[in-house]
């Protein structure tokens, strides 16, 4: 489990960016690997996310996430997921004590958010779609409504990859200067001919800090790069191997 500065500092939130090892996963998946969408044993997946939220201080079923769809939907709670509760969203906020946010991410940007003063918190899922249709600013907002004031709020970004590893075609490239010509900033010359180097990171703290988050970090990891402790949706289809493991970061109030 890898912990923020900025998070830490605040005795009344519990957090983690999680890495792929301490769990009870095998082969491809080995070992922390938590999504229920991947092809995993569903008992080992469980164990793993129960673990998750022990470290946290929860009970497992006080653990929620989303199904996560690549949006910029995000879903303000209070109580554990009940069975018929239409759960598709990127992000998570809220102001309930004891109840864990948690997002999932192989690659795509995890962002934990707090504003102690108010006691809210959240988490989003910013892969370049989220991020570009506002995720990060839809979170912001929630939180809010539940109290917070972004002025006072900490985001800080989680494992993500990198753009030393993030090569993208010239539509991708396209698709954001059509929105804005200065997002051209966050592309570099890839070594292949139109396609570019993007930053994800980068982009995510610019919305970020243009959105008037009090504070925007990055624990600048690459989830690419490093094999061992994390998993990659890049890195997996570059080996050709058939699935996936995720990560998760997570957030939660202590007291109450």
């Amino acid at each position: 489990m890898i912990t923020a500065p900025e998070l830490m500092a605040e005795d009344s939130v519990a957090h983690g960016f999680f890495t792929r090892q301490g769990g009870v996963s095998e082969g491809i998946y080995d070992s922390l690997n938590i999504g229920l969408g991947s092809s995993d044993r569903r008992e080992a997946v469980l164990e793993n996310r129960a673990r998750i939220a022990a470290r946290l201080g929860v009970d497992a079923g006080r653990l929620v996430s989303p199904y996560q769809v690549h949006s910029a939907d995000v879903i303000a709670v209070d109580t554990p997921w009940r069975e018929d509760q239409d759960r598709k969203a990127d992000a998570l906020v809220t102001n309930s004590p004891g109840l864990a946010l948690g997002i999932s991410t192989a690659d795509c940007g995890p962002v934990l958010f707090a504003d102690v003063g108010a006691r809210v918190i959240g988490a989003a899922h910013a892969g370049w779609r989220g991020a570009l249709t506002g995720v990060l600013e839809n979170t912001l907002d929630a939180m809010e409504r539940l109290g917070a004031r972004r002025s006072r709020i900490v985001a800080v970004v989680g494992p993500t990859i990198s753009a030393a590893a993030y090569e993208v075609g010239p539509e991708f490239h396209e698709r954001f200067t059509a929105r804005d010509p200065d997002y051209s900033g966050f592309f570099s010359p890839s070594t292949r001919a139109d396609h570019f180097m993007f930053d994800l990171p980068a982009f995510i703290l610019m919305r970020l800090r243009a959105a008037g988050v009090g504070r925007a970090t990055s624990l600048d990891l690459c989830t690419y790069a490093n094999e061992e402790r994390f998993f990659s949706y890049r890195r997996t289809t570059h080996h050709g191997e058939p699935d996936y493991g995720r990560l998760m970061s997570a957030i939660v109030l202590t007291g109450d």
